[in-house]
Order: C-alpha cells, then sequence, then structure tokens
C-alpha cells in the first residue's frame, strides 16, 4: 500500500504555499506555527549557514513495578525526548533565526508488557501548545512554547558562545540551568541545557546557504515499530518488549519566492530495550546518535544495492531538494521497491543514489514550508 505520508504531502502543499505567503508579516505566538515572533533580525544581516541540532534522552523511562501494600502499580513506558533546534547564522555566526522544540514521545505497555498507544496523535510540545499544561504549575503563569519563544528571542543577535556563557542557577534537582539573567528571569523558568546544546550542534552541523529569507523546523513522529512482549512457542524464540521511537527532522531555509536555500534532514531512531519484567535494559545515560551521527555505523551500505550508507543518501537527496519549490519536490516520481518502500525516487538524478524511502523526508519539508518564519 502506497505511504499514506506522501498523499498527505499534496493535501497539505496549498495550504503551506498561502502560510510561506503570510508569514513575512507581524508574528504571534508559537503554537500558531509559521505566525510567531520571536525574532528580531539584525538589520542589513544576510543569512550565511543552516543548521540542525538534535538531542535525544531516555532518561525518564519508567519500569514496571507491581502494586504493593499502599503503592498502586506501575506501568512499564519507554520515554524518549528528543530536542531539535533549527537555526539560520549570519556570515559572522550570529543568530538570525531560531526554531527550537522537543518531541517528548511516551511509548506505554500494559502489564503483560503490551504497547497500548500504538494509535495516539504524537505531538510536539510546541505542537501541544496550552494542552501541554506547565501554565498551572508555572510560578510566572506562563506555558512551555511562550518560555520557549522567549528564550529564542533572547538568542537572536548572539553568537553560539555569547548563548553558551548565559548565566543559570539551578531551582531543584530536575531544574539544574534556570536563566538567571535580569532579560528572562521572569519569562523563562524552564531548565535550558539541553536547548543550548541542540543550538551548539546546529552550528556545528551547519552548511552554507545562499538568499536564505525564512526558516522552518518540520517533524514526524511514529511508535510503529515498537514491540510486545512474546514468549518463546514451539520454533519460535522470545521477542523482549521494545519501545522504538523515530522522529524524522528538517531544518529548512527559504528564498524569498518559496524555493529552498537549504536543507538538513536527520533522524532519531530511539530505541528503548525492556526485559520480560517491564525493566528498562537500556543504558539510561548512554550517548544517543541521531543516524546522520552514527555515520557508517548505521549499517545500511551492507545491505544497500547502491552501496550507499544512510547519510549519504540523505545528502544526495538534500542536494536535489536545493532550488526547488516545496511543490517541485512534492512532485518528485517515486516507485514501490517493496512493501516496506513505496516511496523510492524514480527521477534519473536520483535512482543510482537514493533508494531509501522518502515519503517522511518530503513530509518534514512541507511542514517547515507550513512553519516557516
Amino acid at each position: 500500500m502506497k505511504n499514506k505520508k506522501i498523499v498527505a504531502v499534496f493535501l497539505v502543499l496549498s495550504l503551506a504555499a498561502v502560510l510561506f505567503v503570510g508569514c513575512g508579516g507581524a508574528k504571534a505566538d508559537k503554537k500558531n506555527p509559521g505566525n510567531n515572533n520571536n525574532d528580531v533580525v539584525p538589520p542589513n544581516a544576510a543569512a550565511g549557514k543552516l543548521g540542525l541540532g538534535i538531542v535525544n534522552s531516555i532518561a525518564k523511562s519508567k519500569d514496571y513495578i507491581p502494586a504493593e501494600g499502599d503503592q498502586p502499580e506501575v506501568l512499564a513506558a519507554g520515554q524518549v525526548d528528543t530536542i531539535m533546534a533549527a537555526v539560520l547564522f549570519d556570515a559572522d555566526g550570529k543568530i538570525l533565526k531560531v526554531d527550537i522544540d522537543n518531541a517528548q514521545t511516551v511509548v506505554k505497555f500494559d502489564a503483560d508488557m503490551k504497547v497500548t498507544n500504538r494509535d495516539d496523535v504524537l505531538k510536539t510540545k510546541v505542537e501541544k501548545g496550552e494542552e501541554y499544561g506547565m501554565k498551572k504549575a508555572s510560578s510566572i503563569g506562563k506555558e512551555w512554547y511562550e518560555q520557549i519563544d522567549e528564550l529564542e528571542k533572547w538568542m537572536v543577535g548572539k553568537t553560539v558562545a555569547e548563548v553558551k556563557a548565559l548565566k543559570t542557577k539551578a531551582r531543584d534537582d530536575s531544574h539544574p540551568a534556570v536563566p538567571d539573567v535580569p532579560e528572562l528571569t521572569s519569562l523563562v523558568t524552564i531548565s535550558v541545557e539541553d536547548y543550548i546544546a541542540a543550538v551548539e550542534k546546529a552550528w556545528n552541523n551547519a552548511v552554507d546557504v545562499e538568499n536564505a529569507d525564512k526558516l522552518g523546523l518540520g517533524q514526524e513522529i511514529s511508535i510503529a515499530k515498537s514491540k510486545d512482549y512474546a514468549p518463546a512457542e514451539g520454533d519460535k524464540p522470545e521477542v523482549l518488549p521494545t519501545a522504538q521511537v523515530d522522529t524524522t527532522i528538517a531544518a529548512t531555509a527559504f528564498t524569498a519566492d518559496g524555493k529552498v536555500a537549504g536543507v538538513i534532514i536527520d533522524t532519531a531512531q530511539i530505541v528503548v530495550n525492556f526485559n520480560k519484567d517491564g525493566k528498562v535494559t537500556s543504558d539510561r545515560n548512554a550517548p544517543l546518535k541521531t543516524k546522520v551521527e552514527k555515520g557508517n555505523d548505521y549499517g545500511m551500505h551492507k545491505v544497500s544495492s547502491i552501496g550507499k550508507e544512510w547519510y549519504e543518501q540523505i545528502a544526495e537527496l538534500e542536494k536535489w531538494m536545493v532550488g526547488k519549490t516545496v511543490a517541485e519536490i512534492t512532485g518528485m516520481k517515486v516507485k514501490e521497491r517493496d512493501e516496506s518502500h513505496p516511496a523510492v525516487p524514480d527521477v534519473p538524478e536520483l535512482t543510482s543514489s537514493v533508494t531509501i524511502n522518502v515519503g517522511d523526508y518530503l513530509a518534514v519539508v512541507v511542514e517547515a514550508l507550513q512553519k516557516a518564519k
């Protein structure tokens, strides 16, 4: 069956084009993507580099704990926090535009270690908006999207070194790095260390761009590949439960006339392993790499019909996108290679360099255009 995301990108394309035209004016808050008021670009500054930074964590995943006495049962959960930052820098390394979000995705299990929320609509913190619920507990009465918007405003016009030099203080054990500068103390009470780390990674990963006018951050989240526990039966081996979260992300710069000036695409494919009793067996503190960061260790080149690794193939797709409108990108001719690859490029420029399924990659670029600012 054809990938539903390919259909989705065509359905939203007209809306995306309208949003692009309208997103250059006055901006509102972050829960209305594409219409934000979170940056003041220095006059006469031109974007020179585009970066995407991603920081992953599984530290908040939970073991299964049976009920005991007055203590209720605690069900196992694999929680993956994928913090993403899309950043445009000028020629001097100062931040022109920045868009930060957090995909805080939880895979829930029942007492038998079966996944219970495969059909959930998965949203980032920005997408949740008021639904995230921070405002109720916030000492300053501000929701997460409002606080991250204020942090972004503060970053604009600064270098990464200046951003990293932000003075912070520990509010409590779970908030070790809250801003401690007059400009932010009444606006931001969230811990900011991971957001700053993502911006630093964006600078370290930055690529050159020309004529960039707007910046978009698009993402797609899936937990479809998570596994239920299944005991050994006959010739079938035991299957241990896993929470797998795939977060595909695109940082995209657009020219004033809506063409892609530059794009960086990556996927955080993060797995939390459990034993049959629901205890997390993955190292909660181990470094967690994206597909690009894994490089040759990802292992695609061993089975690829063209002998190319994932990071090499996505780089070719990114090159192909530059200079095109989103309409031209989503108009790419594709073919079904097999059931798990329903949308492989079928254009002469890519057939010998890209054999991966591109449905999600086209979808996140469309969303980047929708959210462009």
